[in-house]
């Protein structure tokens, strides 16, 4: 057993193969009662010794049962209480709709016996962080993530970390929730440097995020209000969401792209919390940011498109005609290209100082969405984005590599190649070479996109 003093109380982990983990440690207050869609509250002492052995319940989703309501929680790996080791702080993804950082995948051991100290955490997903609802402040989610850096400043020197050398990073909604920190003046000055993995393109006006909640407060014959939904049973409004996603279809003609692609949940760029887009935005962060080959095909490979699916999807999505290709890898091309490809390449193109990474090395369904997760952590026999891989032993020279440059990222500044001023970008594979960005049709193509919020059709 080990103990850390925390501004607000004493806390217990334990050694697990040489490293110290805490788990379930409490950033803020419970977001419930009357801190029901407020924005987190400081967490207040507690006296005793807290047990951090088990991490702290996820926030509501659907697919899990109510567990608790303390949330707002955050677990740390150190290998060196003592050292003032740099620090890096996981996001995940999940749509902003699902997601713990208590999954396997997100195990930080590997990482930490690398040489830093990891710190995953919980932020408010769904209609609880990201429905825009009168009377409560808008991306309460982003705020949370706001909250955990800002716990991490006061907190991790006794933990063994360096609060000047902080990376936050994250994948596909972390990727996308580490590009807002980066336009919110609220984290200014909460970390240091930025990797940004497959960021989505996806955020919202004002207008639509308002729309959405209305439609999901309606499924309970509410109104989108703190004053009517602070009551309510969270798992009851889950379920609401669920309900308007299946119904999605008859919504296209006024949500547009939001609704052709299921999507529900995003930041929203509403000029207060978070006042612009991050392509927009300028913040002097250090940035590693990049992709992988085969984005959509982990979702194709979920839900297979109908020819008509693929037809409209095309026609609604590609900026202008793509070069002839046949339907099911154009269709993977396009939707690659506009919820994650693109979008990556156009933070790194706008940021002041960034570096360029595409993951080409091939799992069970090529360099697909997620696959760098397991990669990046070196969980590879571990967590479902393990079963992306295929065989482990084959993952461990690709993996030994991206954790490499991830934490020389995170200790130094530089992960091992050219910034992306120059014109060259890192190609991840069991042997990685330095090159020319490599889609250049694509970049082509969606050069004059803009990535505006989307807004009602």
């Amino acid at each position: 057993m080990v103990e850390v003093r925390t501004a607000a109380g004493r806390v217990r982990g334990r050694t697990e193969a040489g490293v110290a983990v805490f788990r379930g440690i409490p950033f803020a207050e419970p977001p419930v009662g009357r801190l029901r869609f407020a924005a987190p509250a400081p967490r207040r002492p507690w006296t005793g010794v807290r047990d951090a052995s088990v991490f702290g319940p996820p926030p509501p989703q659907p697919g899990l049962s109510d567990a608790g309501e303390d949330w707002l929680t955050l677990n740390v790996w150190s290998p060196d209480l003592a050292a003032g080791l740099p620090v890096m702080v996981w996001i995940h993804g999940g749509a902003y709709a699902v997601g713990t950082s208590g999954l396997p995948e997100y195990d930080g051991s590997r990482l930490a016996r690398d040489g830093i100290v990891l710190v995953t955490l919980n932020y408010r997903v769904g209609v609880e962080g990201f429905a825009h609802l009168e009377g409560a402040p808008a991306n309460r989610g982003l705020l949370d993530q706001v909250a955990a850096p800002e716990w991490v400043r006061e907190n991790i020197h006794g933990f063994g970390g360096d609060p000047a050398r902080v990376t936050v990073f994250g994948e596909s909604a972390g990727g996308g929730s580490v590009a807002a920190l980066l336009a919110m003046p609220r984290a200014a000055g909460l970390f240091r440097r930025a990797v940004a993995q497959s960021v989505p393109g996806t955020f919202f006006t004002p207008e639509l995020a308002r729309d959405i909640a209305g439609a999901c407060a309606a499924e309970l014959g509410c109104a989108a209000t703190v004053a009517e939904l602070s009551g309510v049973d969270p798992g009851l409004l889950t379920a609401a969401a669920e309900e308007v996603t299946a119904g999605l279809g008859a919504r296209v003609g006024r949500w547009g792209r939001a609704a052709h692609r299921s999507i529900l949940f995003a930041p929203v760029v509403d000029g207060d919390v978070l006042p612009t887009t991050p392509w927009e935005a300028r913040h002097g962060v250090d940035l590693l940011v990049g992709h992988t080959r085969d984005e959509h095909r982990l979702f194709t490979a979920i839900a297979p498109p109908t020819e008509e699916q693929i037809t409209t999807s095309v026609a609604v999505f590609a900026p202008e005609p793509y070069p002839a290709a046949e339907p099911l890898p154009l269709y993977e091309w396009v939707l690659g290209d506009w919820l994650f490809r693109m979008p990556s390449l156009h933070l790194a193109e706008r940021a002041g100082t960034a570096w360029v990474y595409e993951l080409t090395w091939s799992g069970v369904l090529g360099a697909c969405h997620g696959l760098d997760v397991p990669l990046v952590f070196g969980n590879l026999h571990h967590g479902q984005p393990a079963a992306l891989i295929g065989d482990p032993a084959a993952a461990e020279a690709v993996s030994a590599h991206m954790r490499a440059a991830w934490i020389a990222f995170a200790t130094g500044g530089d992960p091992g190649w050219p910034r992306f001023d120059t014109g060259l970008v890192r190609l991840f594979d069991t042997e990685p070479v330095v090159a020319p960005y490599p889609e250049v049709e694509s970049r082509r193509i969606w050069r004059d996109h803009d990535f505006a919020p989307l807004g009602l059709c």
